[in-house]
């Protein structure tokens, strides 16, 4: 579709999916899940990755009965290995990769005191690498199948904490402060973020990332009132986002409605980092 076509005024085209495939990392977790649901909503056939079969057969059913159409393709990213046959599997039942979503990440909690370089490893390979690793991996496919739309699309999850510094005080002794190795890798994932972008821009793969604020699981308002009030007083719009919030970004970026973009932080943060 070129670039000039009237349908693309049409939002239904701007915005849909159809017949593409996206795949998700972390694709059971608290923002994966949703994140997964829309992109399926939207007319993409979604690759669910993680390391829990079952957890991705969970959310698989719920798009299902929603209408959509999952695939699970259980494989640990840190393998890289698995990785490959991650991509080996996407090609082999369908053929194309239109859309990635890096999402995938899991650490611990830690200070400047605590963190150990095994600490700092392991957040930048889960953060850093592994997506990285899965780019390079998946970039004939996705380059392929974008030689006859010009739409394939990489999106990186990175993190508020990878544009500002933890405030302190809004953990306190809470216990849950953001570790110094999460945000350091998520700047670095926004750097690299750039760096593909420009390199990838002459196979027509648009590469960007969304950062999100604060979208602590509902079990937080609960369990850490303390906490959950803290957060809340930080973000200039009086509230936490929700899952769903992320949602419009993502399809977004997967989209036509985002053809021209590329290189991009799109922050998702109620304006947490404006100030």
């Amino acid at each position: 579709m070129s670039a000039g076509d009237p349908r693309r005024l049409d939002p239904a085209s701007l915005f849909g999916l159809d017949g593409r495939v996206a795949l998700v990392t972390g694709a059971a977790g608290y923002l994966g899940s949703a994140v997964a649901s829309a992109l399926a909503a939207a007319g993409a056939t979604v690759v669910l990755n993680g390391r829990n079969r079952e957890a991705l057969d969970g959310v698989a059913g719920d798009i299902a009965v929603a209408g959509g159409a999952a695939h699970v393709a259980a494989y640990d990213l840190l393998d890289s290995a698995q990785v490959g046959a991650l991509v080996a599997e996407v090609e082999e039942r369908f053929g194309r990769l239109d859309v990635v979503v890096n999402n995938a990440y899991r650490g611990t909690t830690g200070t400047l005191d605590t963190a150990t370089p095994g600490d700092y490893d392991h957040s930048f390979r889960i953060g850093m690498t592994a997506p990285a690793d899965l780019v390079g991996q998946a970039l004939d496919l996705l380059a392929r199948s974008s030689d006859a739309t010009h739409a394939a699309s990489v999106i990186n999850v990175a993190s508020m904490y990878g544009v500002v510094s933890p405030d302190p005080a809004v953990y306190g002794d809470s216990g849950h402060n953001s570790a110094p190795y999460y945000g350091a890798a998520k700047a670095a994932l926004l750097q690299w973020t750039r760096y593909a972008a420009v390199h990838l821009a002459p196979r027509h793969v648009r590469v960007n990332a969304i950062t999100p604020g604060p979208f602590p699981k509902p079990a937080v308002q609960q369990n850490m009132p303390e906490l959950w009030d803290n957060l809340t007083a930080k973000v200039p719009m009086g509230r936490l986002g929700t899952p769903r919030e992320l949602c419009g970004a993502v399809v977004y970026l997967a989209s036509d409605a985002a053809s021209f973009v590329t290189g991009t932080n799109l922050v998702v943060d109620g304006g947490w980092t404006a100030w």
